[in-house]
């Protein structure tokens, strides 16, 4: 598993967690995760690889959050 996957797999595993608050929560709450615990660099790479991954719904929806 490269490193783009290994990020894919965490922020799944990040939805999965947050999922049982509901979208209106767990979306804002999966970008927040991802912003503050993420250096710059990983948050980058996987900006760069999420539009073509296998994203969580959550996910997907928490990406344009992701600064």
């Amino acid at each position: 598993m490269d490193t783009d996957d290994k990020l894919v797999m965490m922020a799944n595993q990040i939805a999965a967690f947050f999922a049982a608050q509901g979208e209106a929560r767990a979306v804002p709450a999966i970008a927040e995760h991802i912003q503050k615990f993420w250096d710059p660099v990983m948050r980058s790479k996987f900006l760069g690889v999420a539009q073509d991954a296998e994203l969580h719904p959550l996910v997907r929806k928490a990406v344009s959050l992701i600064h």
